[in-house]
């Protein structure tokens, strides 16, 4: 609907008054009045209305009355009148047609009588029973005294505007100036008052008597109540199967965030026992051969200083090695780097690490992202670098990161592309299976493109929020 300010927003559909009565809605159609287009459609709507009305309407008020009136001639009355009320169906028919040619709003018809009625009484009694015959029958009479009232008060308004233009240019006159006892200009003022104030009446009546029989109408000609009622539920059933579509999709969410979680813990698992394999396997291993180190140096230094010294030496380098790996075993648990200096510094400490040769591309400030969700990037680059180093026989990996704020929530996009070989898949127990649950208990998305001999991207997608 239109306002004082101007026309309505373009995503507000545009009302009845809007279209065939704006000077009722709005300040600015209704200063306009009487040049805007609405107006000459109102008054050729209400012109052509009222005749339809006189001749036809009139006709069919008179023919139900009749027919009506000859009820009880059995014989006669009872085919007339249902002959009538057909008419009067044909009538609303052709007035619904009239009224979107000359105003632009179409007026639903209503829904038809039903499937062919058997029986000669029951397809004579069809017609009488049909309520939107008589309702079309009762519009005929109403629409023909609106018309002809406001058709006659509009038509007089506009007379009187145009006869007041006659009066203001004869104003001069001397005689007609003695007749209304003023001086010539307040005859002239008078008169151009008279006209403008009487041809708004006219144009704004118009415009309103127009709407008044678009809005009758659309009460009578239209749809009953009882098919009001069935669209209703015809409404109410189609939002209860988007009702029951968005639980449908809820609860495939709900598996697979499921799944997502099982993957999770069974990937947290999987690393707890590579944990525990390599600091049983490596570091105390190590620690156990420095220990006997020690053993030896400790036995030989007053007997052999020169053996407990190599002893002491090999025990020292031990210890660095030992050192050494428990740093990259706690870097595979969470890096320092990326929490001392962010996801940023982090990849490029992966790509100085990696043997094939790799770019790193940070698109604008990945601060807003999550610790969670750069870890998981992180862990991804990773083990893409060691695949590709591994595997893929690559010459060189670019890597990119950015995040996309175009999503809601913000998400942050990591892509790992080389030029190796390709073929690359996501087999159970392999690492990329493994980061692929991680990522998807941070719901997240995990794409692998790998066509042999084209190269593999990897591309992670998880919400800044996680």
């Amino acid at each position: 609907m239109t306002s004082d300010d101007g026309p309505a927003p373009a995503h507000q559909p545009l009302t009845v008054e809007d279209v065939v009565a704006p000077a009722l809605v709005s300040g600015r159609a209704f200063f306009r009045a009487p040049y805007d287009a609405a107006t000459g459609r109102a008054f050729a709507a209400l012109a052509v209305g009222w005749i339809w009305h006189l001749t036809g309407g009139l006709t069919l008020w008179i023919l139900v009355l009749v027919s009506a009136g000859v009820v009880p001639a059995l014989g006669v009355g009872i085919p007339l009148l249902a002959l009538s009320l057909v008419a009067a169906r044909w009538f609303g028919a052709v007035e619904r047609a009239r009224i979107a040619a000359q105003t632009g709003v179409a007026i639903p018809a209503p829904p038809p009588l039903g499937g062919a009625p058997r029986g000669f009484w029951s397809r004579l009694w069809a017609p009488i029973r049909d309520s939107r015959a008589w309702a079309a029958t009762l519009y005929a009479f109403l629409a023909l005294l609106l018309t002809s009232v406001f058709f006659a008060v509009t038509t007089g308004l506009a007379a009187g505007s145009a006869a007041a233009v006659v009066f203001a240019a004869i104003g001069r006159g001397s005689a007609l100036a003695e007749w209304t006892g003023l001086s010539w200009p307040a005859t002239v003022v008078g008169a151009l008052a008279a006209a403008v104030v009487l041809g708004w009446a006219a144009a704004t009546l118009a415009q309103y008597g127009s709407y008044l029989m678009v809005r009758l109408a659309t009460i009578l000609l239209g749809p009953s109540a009882a098919d009001v009622a069935r669209h209703r539920a015809a409404v109410a059933e189609h939002e209860t199967r988007l009702a029951e579509a968005a639980a449908h999709t809820a609860r495939e969410r709900a598996v697979v965030l499921t799944e997502s979680r099982t993957a999770a813990v069974s990937a947290a698992d999987t690393e707890r026992r590579r944990i525990e394999r390599d600091l049983h396997d490596g570091a105390q291993q190590r620690l156990v051969a420095l220990g006997v180190e020690l053993g030896v140096a400790r036995r030989l230094a007053d007997k052999d200083p020169e053996h407990a010294v190599a002893a002491l030496e090999l025990a020292h380098r031990e210890i660095k090695e030992t050192l050494a790996e428990l740093r990259d075993l706690v870097r595979g648990i969470h890096p320092a780097v990326l929490a001392d200096r962010g996801l940023d510094a982090a990849l490029s400490a992966l790509a100085g690490r990696s043997p094939v040769p790799v770019r790193v591309e940070v698109t604008g400030d990945l601060t807003p992202a999550g610790s969670a969700a750069q870890a998981a990037a992180y862990f991804v680059v990773a083990e893409a670098l060691t695949n590709v180093a591994k595997h893929a026989g690559a010459d060189s990996v670019r890597v990119q990161a950015r995040l996309v704020p175009d999503e809601h929530p913000q998400r942050l996009r990591v892509t790992v592309s080389d030029d190796g070989r390709g073929g690359a898949e996501l087999s159970p127990g392999s690492g990329l299976e493994g980061l692929r649950g991680r990522v998807a208990a941070l719901d997240g998305t995990f794409e692998l493109d790998s066509p042999p001999g084209k190269g593999t991207r990897l591309t992670v997608e998880v919400p800044c929020a996680s």
